[in-house]
C-alpha cells in the first residue's frame, strides 16, 4: 500500500501536481456526496492570503465553494462532472487571483467528467515556477469540501 495524505483539514486552495513521488494526496469532495478520490502526486498550497488588518481569510477557495454551493449546484457537488460554465466560472476566479497565467481546467471530456466540487483537473504550464519537472503537467485543484 503507497502512503496517502489525507487534505481534509487543509485550508485554502491547494494544487496537486501529477507526479511518481510515491505519495498519493486525497481529499473529501462533490459536496454531500463526500467522495474520496485520491491521485499520485506533489501537493502545493496557492494563493491564500491572512489580512491581519481586516481578521480576513482571502483564498479562492472562497469564490469556488461560492459557485459549487450556489444556485446552479445547492451543495450537491456537480459529481457528474463540470460543464463549459463552469470552466468559464472557475478560469475568471483563477484569473481574479493570476492563477490563470500558469494553471488552465482540463477541457478533455473525460477529465471533465472527473472533475467536480474541491477536485478539479487541470493542466498546469509550467513558466518559472517549478524547477527540473516537464513544461506542461497534469493536476487536481483541491480545496475544502462544502458539506
Amino acid at each position: 500500500m503507497k502512503p496517502k495524505i489525507e487534505l481534509w483539514d487543509t485550508v485554502g486552495l491547494g494544487l496537486i501536481i501529477e507526479y511518481p513521488s510515491g505519495i498519493f494526496f486525497s481529499n473529501q469532495t462533490g459536496g454531500t456526496s463526500c467522495l474520496h478520490p485520491s491521485i499520485e502526486g506533489i501537493y502545493v498550497p496557492l494563493n491564500n492570503a491572512y489580512s491581519e488588518a481586516d481578521k480576513q481569510f482571502i483564498s479562492p477557495e472562497i469564490d469556488l465553494t461560492k459557485h459549487f454551493v450556489g444556485q446552479k449546484y445547492k451543495g450537491s457537488g456537480a459529481t457528474n462532472g463540470i460543464d463549459e460554465e463552469d470552466t468559464t466560472i472557475i478560469t475568471e476566479i483563477l484569473s481574479r487571483y493570476s492563477l490563470d497565467k500558469f494553471i488552465s481546467i482540463d477541457t478533455n471530456k473525460y477529465k471533465m467528467e472527473q472533475s467536480h466540487e474541491a477536485w478539479i483537473h487541470v493542466k498546469i504550464n509550467n513558466l518559472y515556477l517549478l524547477e527540473g519537472f516537464p513544461k506542461e503537467l497534469n493536476g487536481i485543484l483541491t480545496w475544502s469540501n462544502s458539506d
